[in-house]
């Protein structure tokens, strides 16, 4: 199973960028074990036309997609380790988890997501999302794998 990420806005040259590889890395060497295929990044430059591209790139996308929004569930850890497992296991498809613009997702696009998932109730840097994000998915690999680290 293969793991996206869609977002708005381009991390290059950030302070987030080296911290979003380092997961991002991580996820590749530990998914490997488990079925999972790495973390694919695809940015949309922030412009006028970002909720065009990001409609051709969900009608692209074959699997199901996440979007990370205020307004979604919030997982544990835990939770976010079973359903990636689930996902994997009941052959689901691909996994896209899209990042919308620094406004929201507009109500039609919501309407497009399979699951909607928060990070939180605070309000969060996209850089800063993105790499809680791969730190998340990273985690759920770790506890999958019967990693040491996570702690409940």
């Amino acid at each position: 199973m293969r793991l996206s990420l869609l977002a708005v806005g381009q991390m290059r040259g950030t302070a987030a960028a080296p911290l979003y590889d380092d997961y991002a890395t991580r996820i590749a060497k530990s998914g490997r074990t488990i079925g999972l295929d790495g973390l694919q990044l695809t940015e949309i430059k922030d412009h006028h036309d970002a909720p065009a591209k990001l409609h051709a790139a969900l009608d692209a996308h074959k699997g199901f997609s996440i979007f990370l929004d205020e307004g979604g569930a919030g997982w544990t850890s835990r939770q976010m380790a079973e359903n990636i497992s689930h996902w994997r296991d009941t052959n689901r498809g691909d996994a896209l988890f899209v990042i919308g613009p620094a406004d929201g997702f507009p109500s039609d696009m919501k309407a497009r997501a399979d699951i909607t998932l928060s990070l939180g109730k605070m309000t969060w840097p996209h850089m800063l999302a993105r790499v809680m994000l791969a730190e998340q998915l990273w985690r759920a690999i770790s506890i999958l794998t019967a990693h040491p680290y996570h702690r409940d």
